[in-house]
C-alpha cells in the first residue's frame, strides 16, 4: 500500500511538473518585455541573455528568434487602449515607424498561424505598402475587403499582430514609448 502512494505521489508531481513547463513554454516569450504604446518587445529573445523560458518557448514552436542586431519582433495583442483585439472587428494601425532597413506586419490567428483568406493576403511589408504624403502609413485589419492597406482577419475572435522591423537600432527596444516611433493600434468598428 506504501509503494501505491509513493507512485501515486511522484505521478502526481510528474504531471504537475510537465504541465506547468508546457504552460510557461507555450504561453510565454520570456522575461524582459518592454512594452510601447499596445506593442511588447523582447529585444534579448534571440541572444545569449535570454532566459530559459524564452528558449523553451522557441524550442517548442520551432521559430528561429531575431538577434537584436538582424531585428526586432514586436507584438499586439490589444489596442493602445487596452482592448484585446478582435478580428470580427476594423482595426486601424497608422503612425510612424521608427528606422528600419525594412519591416513586414503580420496577421496571426491567437494560436500563432497565418489565417486563411481568399484574397491570399497574409502581410504587407515596407515596399509594398501605400504611404501618405506626410510618411505616415495606415493599415486595416478587418474581416471584409476595404480600400487601401488591408489585411484579412478571417472573423477570427482573437488576434495577434506582428511587426518586425529588420536592421533596427540595436537600443531601439530599451527606449521609452515617447521616444520611439511606433504605430498606433485602434478598434473602430465592431458587430
Amino acid at each position: 500500500m506504501r509503494v501505491l502512494v509513493i507512485l501515486l505521489a511522484l505521478a502526481v508531481g510528474a504531471l504537475t511538473g510537465l504541465g506547468l513547463t508546457w504552460l510557461a513554454s507555450a504561453r510565454s516569450n520570456g522575461f524582459g518585455a518592454v512594452q510601447i504604446g499596445a506593442w511588447s518587445v523582447w529585444p534579448r529573445s534571440g541572444t545569449a541573455d535570454a532566459d530559459p523560458y524564452a528558449r523553451a518557448s522557441f524550442a517548442r514552436s520551432g521559430e528561429l528568434p531575431l538577434e537584436r542586431a538582424d531585428g526586432l519582433l514586436f507584438e499586439a495583442t490589444k489596442t493602445d487602449n487596452g482592448y484585446t483585439l478582435d478580428g470580427r472587428c476594423d482595426i486601424l494601425i497608422k503612425g510612424r515607424l521608427a528606422n528600419a532597413r525594412f519591416w513586414t506586419l503580420t496577421v496571426y490567428d491567437e494560436r500563432g498561424r497565418l489565417i486563411d483568406n481568399p484574397a491570399e493576403r497574409y502581410t504587407f511589408n515596407s515596399t509594398e505598402i501605400v504611404w501618405k504624403q506626410d510618411g505616415t502609413f495606415e493599415v486595416t485589419a478587418a474581416p471584409r475587403a476595404r480600400s487601401g492597406n488591408w489585411l484579412p482577419t478571417g472573423g477570427r475572435d482573437r488576434i495577434v499582430l506582428v511587426l518586425r522591423l529588420y536592421d533596427a537600432p540595436v537600443g531601439l527596444a530599451t527606449r521609452t514609448g515617447e521616444q520611439v516611433d511606433m504605430p498606433s493600434v485602434s478598434q473602430l468598428v465592431c458587430p
